[in-house]
Formats: structure tokens, sequence, C-alpha cells
């Protein structure tokens, strides 16, 4: 699609724009921020916009709309890669990426405040609490707290500790500290230093940092034991066993890998979804995926490193390690990408991808329901761009022949308009012009016959026909196709059942589509259908054909008689064996005896 030629103004700013790193603006003629870009050369990726033919309509609008450029130099790569993110996220605008926030993912807080209480939230308030998370599941979260919990005693109570309060008597202990699950700093029975030790502590938690908590308690565990104090040596043993049967259960893979970031990403047309997993010894301690709406011309690379950025920013990482499936484009100068080949590292990666492609299922399941319509859209688009369609593949038609050695020889044609099946316009065919078992020429015939009937009738033609076999009943399909000079009106594939490979016309080398595609499902969907609606009308003629060679043969018996001797005695078998009495009761005594005499010659 061609690009509008720019106004002076806009040669005028991009003529001055630097050659170096930086982020570019776009600005419609209303002032709104509708674009932020980030280059590495500023003058050589703006001038692109408008020296380039551009494919996507998205694009050619959004180089129409521009009416200003402002650009914001900087001094490396990274840095306009930071800025452009925050900039986005800020602005959000119209033509860029979009984020999914996370405001309803819940935390766990650390509250600035004397004798801190630990609880979780969904609102993070600028106060100078901590906040650890966000956790993706709440079952996540509350195991956390369970731990923390079972490890140490803490207030929950919401009173205001100050030194002066507590001196004065303010408060009175609560039920908590006859439970036994607070030690009552309210009333000064445990001093702050204690406190915030065991602060200092969850925290490390938190992090995932169990195996220098679990250190530093058996250090304490054996101070204990050595000063004869064995009731608090017991006390801190239990909490040791507690840490190593918790981390025993939450390490995935190897505990050498420690302190790793982790990303993977799956996309679709119209979304992107970066899955993140932190790794603290062997244990994934933080997992978080975000969904990202494609605008346009974004690269895979663009997307990861966006969403790379995006997360460690939030999460505050400073993992010197990053796992990646590929390399995303850019360097950090404090930490190092890896894309593993083997070992535990791909297995981790291997782990966030699943979790990414769990994601990505369940948002297209939750947009599926809230919008069927979409759906139909989505799947169309999908079909669309796999098979390198023209257009939507509104209207489907398949083909399937079915013959036993050659006898009996029919075919089946059925219908699916907007991917489903449209069974009052399937069709059956007696093939009529082929001799012997030759699904070539059966298959020519077919197509022949029920295009030149649609064209003569004047009736909606398929934009996509698929034919059940490989290459050989795709040529005999095309055949016909050309000779009813529909060659290029519509699209035309064959799928061979061993590899379900996909077969183009005039294309020796088939395409195969990933087993779990969209695309490759409804087109199996759509033969299997055929193939069933065939072999039903196939066994029906065969019946028939049996019935004829045994019953019709013996003369005086008419079509009534026949179908009451099958209804009440079920098969052929069954009459040939039944005595005289028994045929009389349903054929009367005259044709009873013609019946018998044939069966018992």
């Amino acid at each position: 699609m061609k690009e509008k030629i720019p106004d002076e103004k806009i040669k005028n700013l991009v003529s001055g724009l630097p050659e170096t790193p930086g982020i570019y603006q776009f600005f419609d003629s209303a002032g709104r921020l509708i674009y932020v870009g980030k280059a590495k050369n500023l003058k050589k990726r703006v001038s692109s916009y408008f020296n380039k033919t551009h494919d996507s309509r998205k694009l050619h609008i959004l180089v129409s709309k521009i009416a200003d450029i402002r650009p914001i130099i900087v001094d490396t790569e990274l840095e306009a890669l930071l800025l452009e993110n925050n900039l986005i996220k800020k602005h959000q605008p119209r033509y860029n990426v979009q984020l999914k926030d996370d405001k309803t993912f819940p935390w766990i807080c650390i509250k600035k405040e004397r004798f801190p209480r630990i609880f979780p939230t969904r609102a993070l308030i600028k106060d100078g609490s901590q906040y650890f998370g966000p956790y993706a599941s709440v079952r996540i979260m509350k195991t956390m707290l369970d731990l923390i919990r079972q490890l140490y005693k803490l207030r929950t109570c919401k009173y205001n500790l100050t030194q002066e309060n507590i001196d004065n008597n303010k408060f009175k202990m609560c039920l908590e500290f006859h439970l036994g699950n607070c030690l009552a700093p309210c009333i000064g029975k445990q001093d702050e230093d204690e406190y915030n030790d065991t602060v200092s502590e969850i925290k490390s938690i938190l992090k995932g940092d169990l195996h220098s908590v679990a250190s530093y308690l058996k250090q304490r565990m054996n101070r204990y034991a050595a000063e004869y104090k064995f009731e608090e040596a017991q006390k801190i043993k239990e909490k040791t066993d507690i840490l190593e049967k918790f981390q025993s259960r939450s390490t995935v893979v190897n505990p050498a890998i420690n302190n790793v970031d982790v990303f993977s990403m799956t996309d679709n047309e119209q979304f992107a979804f970066v899955n993140y997993i932190k790794v603290i010894n062997g244990a994934v301690i933080q997992g978080h995926t975000i969904e990202m709406k494609k605008k346009i011309e974004e690269t895979r690379e663009d997307l990861l490193a966006m969403a790379i950025i995006d997360i460690r920013q939030r999460f505050e990482s400073e993992s010197h390690e990053i796992i990646v499936p590929f390399d995303p484009g850019f360097e950090l100068p404090d930490a190092t990408f890896i894309i593993p080949q083997r070992g535990d590292k791909k297995k981790i990666l291997e782990l966030s991808e699943r979790n990414a492609k769990y994601y990505r299922q369940e948002r297209l399941v939750q947009i599926d329901k809230a919008n069927p319509f979409q759906k139909v859209q989505r799947l169309l688009e999908t079909i669309k761009a796999d098979l390198r369609l023209p257009g939507l593949p509104v209207h489907i038609e398949c083909f399937d022949n079915s013959n036993i050695q050659g006898a009996n020889p029919v075919a089946a044609c059925v219908v699916f308009k907007n991917t489903k099946p449209c069974k009052r316009e399937y069709r059956h065919f007696n093939i009529k012009s082929v001799e012997g078992p030759d699904d070539f020429a059966s298959m020519e015939e077919i197509v022949l016959r029920r295009y030149k009937r649609l064209l003569d009738e004047k009736q909606e033609l398929p934009q996509l026909i698929i034919i059940d076999g490989g290459k050989g009943q795709l040529s005999a399909a095309v055949k016909s196709i050309e000779a009813l000079q529909l060659r290029g009106k519509i699209a035309i594939i064959g799928i061979a059942k061993r590899l379900e490979e996909i077969y183009f016309p005039g294309d020796p080398v088939p395409l195969y589509l990933n087993k779990n595609s969209e695309t490759l499902k409804v087109i199996q969907h759509i033969r299997n259908e055929a193939h069933h609606f065939g072999i039903s009308f196939h066994r029906t003629k065969r019946s028939k054909d049996f019935i004829k060679s045994e019953l019709d043969i013996i003369g005086g018996i008419g079509d009534k008689t026949k179908q009451s001797l099958l209804t009440k005695m079920k098969s052929i078998e069954k009459i040939k064996a039944a005595d005289m009495d028994a045929l009389e009761k349903i054929a009367g005594k005259a044709k009873a005896k013609l019946i018998f005499e044939y069966f018992h010659k």
C-alpha cells in the first residue's frame, strides 16, 4: 500500500533528525500522541515510514495521520528501550502495543510501621511499604503466608505501636496472644529488634532465599544447644524442618540454578503472551504472564524485549542470568541472555513455555465465550493466514470417495459455513462413469458434477475446497475445476491421511501444520465429517444390494413382504433358518412356501 508523500513540515523534521539512538514520537493534527518508537538510528528509522511501501493497512493509516514528530535522543539502545517502555505505559498511544495491566493480581505487603504487619493485598500504596509479587495464583500466595505463620509469630492487629503508647499501657493483649500466635509486642513482651530480625528472615523467604534462612536458623539452633538451651533449640529445629519440607516440595529443577529470570513467549496474529518465572535455588518463587495486544509492525524480538524490560522493572529483578527462547535483540549491561539447548535450564524454559501456552488458551476461551462471532472471525482469519488464502473461507466444501474393491463406488460432499456443518446441504453421489476402483477418476467425476450443477443453478460457490487424499486425488479434482474455468476463483487443497500433509495444486512440497494448530483441527473435523457421511451412505447401499441379491431373486415376493420379514426377523440369516410356521405368520402360506423352498432346495 503506497504511503502518502510527506508535506514540507514533515520533510524538514525528518531531515533534521540525528543519526543516533533515541525515541521518536508521532503526533496527529490535534496534538495527540499516537505512536512511540525506538531506533538505533533515528533519521534512518523515521525516514522508512515515508520511503517504504507497507502492506499493513494500520501502518498506512498511522502514517497518514502524522502531523508532528518529536525525538528524544539517548546515549544507548538500552536507554531507548527503557524510555519507550515507560512512555507507552504512561501515555498508551493508540498504535502501540497494549500491555494488559495486572492491578487485580495479589501481593504480599510488609507494612512500613513499627512491628510491621504482613498481609495479602491487591492495592499497592506508595507509603514506603514493601510488596512481594504479584502472584499469578492466590493459592501460591496463601502457601507462602501459611509457611510464614508456621515459622513465626506475628501481630495481626492494627494498633499504632509507638513506644509511647506501649509505655503508657494503652493496649491489652488479645486472643491471638492467648492462642500462641503472637508474642504481644503491644504490651512490651517482644522487643523491636527481635521482631525486626523475624521480618528480615521473612523477606528472605519471600525473595526465595530459603537456603540462607535455613542456614541461619541452624546456626542459632547449634548455638542454643551449645548453651544447653534445649527448649529454644527444639523450637528452631521445628522451623528448619518446616523450611526443608517446603523447599523439597517447591524445587522443580537443579538447586544449583539460582537467581535466574526465565522468559518465554507464544503469540498469534492479534496477541502475544509472555510468561515470566523467577527461579531461586531450583524453586519457582514467582510466576506471571502478561498479555500484549499487537498493533503494527511489531516483531517477536520487539515484543519479547518490551516484556523483559517491563517485567524486570515491575518485579525489581536484579538477576544476572536471563533464560530466553531466542535472542531479544538488545543487551543488558548487568545481565547475560542464555538460550539453552538441553539440560535443566532447557527444562525450566519448557516449563515457562507451558505456562504461556496455558494462559493463552484460557484467555482465548474467555474471549470466545464473551463474543462467539469474534471467535469465528478469528478462526477464519487463522485459516486464511495458514493456508495463504486470498479471502476468508466462510464457505468450505469437502469431498471423499468410498468403495470396497471397486464395489458400490460412492462419494460424499459436506458443507461447512463459518466453520460449522451445514447438514441440509450435504450431498451423496453414486459414481456413474467409472468402472472399478479408480479413486482419481471418481474424484474428477464428482467435483465436475457438483460445481457444474452449482453454476447451472447459479448457486453460491465455496471459497475453499478440501479433497480427502494426496497429490493424485487433488490433481484429479483440479482437472474438473479447470474444465469449469474456476481455477483461481476457488482455493483447493488436499489432505493426506498418513501424516496429515496439506497439498496445494502444482506444489510437490506439502505443508505440515502444527498438530495443535486450530487450522489443522478444523480441516480434520471437516475431513472426518465427509468420511463418516460417505461411509454411512456406502453401508446403506451395500445393505440394499445384499437384500436385493437374496430376496428379490425369489419371484412373487414384493417390497412389503420383504420389509415385514426384515423388520421382524432382523436379518437374512434368520429368514433362511426360519421354519414354515414362522414364515407363514409373517408372509402368509403361499409366499412362505416360495421363500422356504428357495432357501432349502
